[in-house]
């Protein structure tokens, strides 16, 4: 998984963390977070705030559609 596996990602977020709403996640935790999960194998430092803001939005709909 990497950087922009973002629909990956999220699923993955929403089956670790289902009672978080995404949109309360500073991207400094969403950044580690993604960092440790488990298949992630990307480099951490080549993420940038586009990117996680993809996977925030992408995260938030799969916790408003669960």
């Amino acid at each position: 998984m990497t950087w922009r596996d973002t629909e990956e990602i999220a699923i993955s977020l929403c089956e670790k963390f289902p009672e978080i709403d995404p949109l309360t996640v500073r991207f400094t935790d969403l950044h580690q977070w993604v960092a440790e999960l488990p298949g992630f194998t990307d480099d951490p430092k080549a993420s940038n705030e586009k990117l996680l803001e993809a996977i925030q939005m992408a995260w938030l709909d799969e916790y408003r559609n669960r």
